[in-house]
């Protein structure tokens, strides 16, 4: 089976907004709760399960009356991810649940058999109907619906159970692609071809530093602290926006053109360990950018293969294979000092890594 999902922003009114922060707060007291009863369980050398977790808090929110009117399904999932996230600490996967702090990532999730979709509008358990901007994208049975907030707008993920699975694209005909990411250039292909990184960040730094100083002086708390502190999140809000609308049309592009894709290995916790590149490194987000293009590339159905770890294929020569002892990031012209070959440098890596993709597909 194929699961799609697709993320919708909401056009809630005044009160639908309310409701939407009353869940939010509802499945984060929840959260709480069952981690508390979690951790006094193991102090006594207890381990609850999901299941008791769930019953636990059952019988607490009875002395809560104001929880009669909340959404129950909101309590129910947000136990049922605190449970994955043990069960992710158990297998030494991730760290101990931390508590939910008061207005950090608001999101719930709802049962989604109570669920239905018509046009560019939903309609969610004791809310009613909510218009969408605009329509699901897929057909087929709806097997999750989590409501979550970004800045100033409250947005739904769906996803659905198309029913049918992934069939392959037909990529007869179409060349194999090398890809090198990086920051002056966010993708360079082997055919030269670029596309620009709008480092969002740096062309709004002053303008975030602006916001963020007149935050500083307000009175904590404040209504005017609220205020400013959503101006603030709306300005990261369309910063995150301009780099994964980027992002989003230059994997497609490429993902359209290919019959494999090669790609560079990136250690990007390694790579910010450089103060001087690691502005500029989390401003591109590359690891995220080569995200994007595998998730893509897999539900075509089109191969990609990763260099190794430590392939030179900046300091390797596309035309003889020399490679080069040191190459430094101000040379951005490769030049070959044994068959005096000179070509652009992101140009030469991604030429070495289709070379790299192209044997792999032979093989």
């Amino acid at each position: 089976m194929s699961h799609r999902s697709h993320k919708i922003a909401l056009r809630p009114n005044s009160v639908q907004e309310r409701w939407f922060q009353s869940q939010c707060g509802y499945a984060r007291f929840a959260c709480n709760a069952a981690l508390s009863d979690f951790k006094t369980g193991l102090d006594a050398d207890i381990f609850y399960s999901g299941i008791d977790l769930n019953n636990r808090f059952n019988q607490r929110k009875k002395a809560y009356h104001w929880t009669k009117a909340q959404d129950q399904r909101a309590a129910l999932y947000a136990i049922r991810n605190l449970t994955e996230g043990i069960k992710r600490w158990k297998d030494k996967i991730s760290g101990f649940p931390k508590f939910k702090r008061r207005g950090r990532r608001l999101s719930y999730t709802t049962d989604e058999q109570a669920v239905k979709v018509d046009g560019k509008r939903i309609k969610l358990p004791k809310i009613g109907w909510v218009k969408m901007f605009q329509e699901l994208r897929f057909e087929g049975e709806i097997i999750r619906v989590t409501i979550s907030k970004t800045a100033h707008r409250w947005f739904v993920s769906i996803t659905v159970d198309t029913g049918t699975p992934n069939v392959p694209r037909d990529t007869r005909g179409l060349p194999v692609i090398g890809v090198d990411v990086g920051i002056n250039s966010l993708a360079t292909l082997d055919t030269g071809k670029h596309y620009e990184n709008p480092r969002p960040l740096k062309c709004l730094e002053r303008k975030l530093a602006r916001e963020q100083r007149k935050l500083s002086r307000k009175k904590f708390l404040s209504n005017n602290y609220y205020k400013q502190k959503e101006s603030v999140a709306k300005l990261h809000y369309k910063i995150a926006c301009i780099r994964n609308d980027a992002h989003h049309q230059a994997t497609t592009e490429i993902v359209k053109m290919a019959s494999a894709i090669g790609i560079e290995t990136l250690k990007v916790t390694n790579m910010l360990k450089n103060r001087k590149l690691a502005k500029a490194l989390s401003d591109s987000a590359l690891g995220g950018f080569l995200e994007k293009l595998k998730s893509k590339a897999k539900v075509l159905g089109i191969p990609i293969r990763e260099a190794p770890q430590f392939f030179a294929s900046s300091k390797t020569c596309s035309s003889c294979g020399y490679v080069k002892d040191e190459l430094s990031l101000s040379e951005r012209v490769f030049h070959c000092d044994w068959c005096d070959t000179k070509i652009d440098r992101d140009q030469n890596a991604a030429i070495n890594l289709k070379k790299l993709a192209v044997g792999y597909t032979e093989s």
